[in-house]
């Protein structure tokens, strides 16, 4: 076994652990530890790409225990481009609250650590139910996140946050019990053979189970109608953990893949997963325009933000529902671009926030700006980009979404809600930046602060990352086909994750 497989767990899990203990630590301390963290979890995501480049599936068995009955762990290239986009993201807010965010309340490098394992084990395991523990755990430490620095608008977002989660947890544990009084196994590979299987009898129980499954992941991603906790919440978390909180949604659109597409897909003849995506395709458009409309009546660019993270989620569950390998593919692609971008705008937002007289980033106040050129400069190349115009990422995922849609029945409706959508974000994004750096009012005395340039520079840094996601846009794109047709073809994580198990009736072999 590569013990080399564990270590996005293991890292974040000790580090946060020995923070937690030495919590009398200077912040400086504090501090190294936590980027030093994040550059070994770089490290090993890149190793983990490379890896999962050369060999479809890397297993890890826990205790050396066979599947199903032991813990396992799955690297394919799905997981690894998520673990190396999840590590990326964290190292850029840990260097961003390091500047000062991180003092704010207790224990903020110990929580984000916490997080970071819940998030990587989300990723990487093979069975149902640790990926509701590795839930459970990202949540509680994105509980005390939301909360970091106190105040009466983050404790209003954290208790509906909080409230819609547990509920989310509830359902979860309903229907893992469904799934395993009918299967006896939550192992993904094993419960994907026997749903497969199974006599027609157990088709409604599967069918409850899988729609209940479809709804916590829904809370998790942001789905119609469990989204309205997102925008309050992702507003009012400080700027690093709201940035951080992008790939929140994702991992419900990852949880969904596997789920759908492997432990109810694997029967290509009458796959378990038709009412699901049935269900999906209006919910995620529907969803796609309420964001939409969100963006262009927000009323701060962190609520903007937000909004704009719906929008992502619109597309991104809008695409899968329409179960084709190469609109996966290209979604992917969307995934990368929008998670960086809207942790970009987060922290723009903050960076904005602090060199404004008045009104930190609310588009209803005219105030000065300071810096406002170099600002204005980073916000332009940003905005570009989230709008999806050429040359950045943004614009090379939407047409490859479009090029690859185009063969599908109902592609007009994608391509309306991709296309209106993209219009709203340029129409809202110009507003306000024409409000805060055209005409803005002029200083009238006040000494200008000296600007961030630790802060700026990681902002430039992530929004170059959209210009070389463009810049090398085949490879990538060589790596995420092949990393949806592995997703596309369960039978092959089935056979590599029990091996013979399966073809010897279920007899452990020594």
């Amino acid at each position: 076994m590569n013990h080399l497989m564990i270590m996005p767990i293991v890292i974040p899990l000790l580090t946060g652990a020995f923070l937690l203990v030495m919590y009398r630590y200077n912040i400086g301390r504090q501090r190294s530890l936590s980027i030093g963290s994040t550059l070994l979890l770089v490290v090993f995501a890149v190793w983990a790409v490379l890896q999962a480049g050369v060999t479809d599936y890397t297993l890890y068995r826990l205790g050396n225990w066979q599947p199903p009955f032991g813990i396992v762990l799955v690297l394919d290239r799905l997981t690894a481009i998520m673990l190396l986009l999840t590590a990326l993201l964290s190292l850029f807010c840990v260097l961003y609250a390091s500047r000062g965010s991180d003092r704010e309340g207790s224990h903020f490098h110990a929580l984000l650590q916490f997080q970071l394992m819940g998030i990587n084990g989300a990723f990487l395991t093979g069975d149902l139910f640790n990926l509701f523990v590795f839930f459970e755990v990202l949540l509680i430490a994105s509980y005390a996140l939301l909360l970091h620095g106190g105040g009466r608008a983050r404790s209003r977002a954290g208790l509906h946050y909080v409230i819609i989660n547990l509920a989310g947890s509830a359902l979860f544990l309903l229907a893992l019990g469904i799934l395993y009084g009918i299967a006896g196994t939550l192992n993904m590979a094993d419960l994907a053979h026997v749903i497969a299987n199974a006599p027609e009898a157990d088709l409604p129980l599967l069918k409850a189970a899988s729609l209940l499954l479809m709804v916590v992941f829904g809370i998790k991603a942001a789905l119609l109608p469990l989204l309205f906790w997102l925008p309050r919440a992702y507003s009012a978390a400080s700027a690093p953990v709201a940035a951080l909180f992008a790939i929140m949604t994702k991992v419900g659109f990852y949880a969904m893949v596997r789920v759908f597409l492997l432990v109810f897909g694997l029967d290509q003849a009458a796959p378990a997963n038709d009412t699901v995506l049935a269900w999906l395709w209006p919910m995620a458009l529907v969803t796609l325009a309420l964001g939409a409309i969100g963006v262009l009546g927000a009323a701060s660019l962190r609520t903007l933000t937000a909004y704009m993270v719906i929008v992502s989620v619109g597309i991104l569950l809008a695409t899968l529902s329409r179960n084709d390998e190469q609109l996966l593919a290209a979604s992917l692609f969307y995934l990368l671009h929008s998670t960086c971008m809207t942790a970009v705008f987060f922290l723009l937002a903050d960076l904005i926030g602090r060199y404004r007289d008045n009104g930190y980033d609310r588009f209803s106040i005219i105030s000065p700006l300071s810096h406002r050129w170099i600002l204005g400069s980073v916000f332009l190349v940003a905005a570009v980009s989230m709008a999806s115009l050429p040359p950045f990422s943004g614009f090379v995922s939407k047409a490859w979404i479009l090029q690859s849609s185009s063969h599908l029945p109902d592609y007009l409706w994608l391509w309306g809600a991709i296309l209106i959508s993209g219009l709203l974000i340029i129409a809202a994004l110009s507003r306000a930046g024409s409000g805060w750096f055209w005409r803005p009012e002029e200083h009238t005395g006040k000494t200008v602060p000296a600007l961030d340039s630790a802060r700026t520079a990681t902002v430039c840094v992530m929004v170059t990352i959209s210009f070389l996601l463009a810049l090398f846009a085949q490879p990538v794109m060589d790596y995420l086909a092949a990393a949806a047709q592995l997703v596309y073809q369960p039978s092959g994580y089935v056979d590599a994750v029990l091996g013979d198990y399966v073809r010897q009736g279920g007899e452990v072999t020594e």
